[in-house]
């Protein structure tokens, strides 16, 4: 079950077998002047769309979109948690326009101070799903930038297929992945997930780049003490147990 309103109303039983749900809700953007949260999509390649509803967002303007997708090279963007440094490399190639989004949000500091609101550890078959989930300002699952784009799934249907769906209908989302999450086809905002084990995910994810050897050490740690205590969906769904917060998002390089 995946929604495409705000509400978060995913049983545990469709988390754990497909969901990596936002909650963005998405309308045709009303006529007004450029850059503000009611004008047209820009007319790049990627055709960032501002959201109708702009309840949850916190707006920061609509990224720059080239004529043509820039696809070349990859980019190195650090996620500096209160746990340790996460770098992550992007993959332009394979998600241009999830990319051109996230380094322009990392620009405009929007990640600065977020919480990650979510880990995942289902880690029995045929629901497993081990990832830490972030990128949401209100540290809700609720949040978004005020703007969607479309998903970009070529790198998501290159993934392994998972043991027992030779039809690619089930992928392993690989340790050490990072992807954006959803709330249905072609709503990518801000939320992203860092996948610290093999996850048996649908090809619906986005998957924009990888986190480094020396990054999967910190989300380790903070995979290895589970879920906080109390949540609805603990031990398997909920807060991180090492409440982790991203207190910085910097660019260290690529072109």
């Amino acid at each position: 079950m995946l929604t495409t309103r705000r509400a978060r109303t995913l049983t545990r039983t469709a988390i754990a077998t497909l969901a990596l749900a936002t909650t963005a809700a998405i309308a045709p953007a009303a006529q007004a002047k450029p850059d503000s949260p009611t004008s047209p999509p820009t007319t790049g390649a990627c055709a960032f769309t501002p959201l109708d509803d702009q309840t949850y967002s916190t707006w920061v303007g609509l990224p720059p979109d080239p004529k043509n997708a820039q696809t070349k090279g990859n980019a190195s963007v650090v996620l500096k948690t209160n746990h340790g440094d996460i770098p992550v490399v992007l993959d332009k190639a394979g998600a241009p326009c999830t990319v051109a989004s996230f380094l322009y949000l990392t620009r405009q500091k929007y990640y600065d101070g977020t919480d990650c609101h979510r880990l995942t550890a289902y880690h029995t078959t045929p629901s497993a799903l081990s990832v830490l989930q972030c990128g949401d300002p209100l540290g809700s699952g609720w949040g978004d930038p005020g703007y969607w784009f479309k998903d970009e799934l070529t790198t998501a249907h290159a993934l392994p297929n998972w043991p027992g769906f030779a039809d690619g209908s089930r992928k392993n989302y690989t340790r050490g992945l990072l992807a954006m999450a959803n709330g249905g086809p072609d709503t990518n905002g801000s939320q992203f997930f860092l996948v610290y084990a093999d996850s048996r995910l649908r090809p619906d994810y986005t998957v924009f780049g990888e986190v480094t050897e020396a990054g999967m050490a910190v989300l380790d740690k903070i995979a290895d003490a589970g879920v906080a205590p109390g949540d609805e969906g603990y031990p398997e769904d909920g807060a991180p147990a090492m409440a982790t917060t991203i207190e910085r998002a910097k660019r260290t390089g690529g072109l």
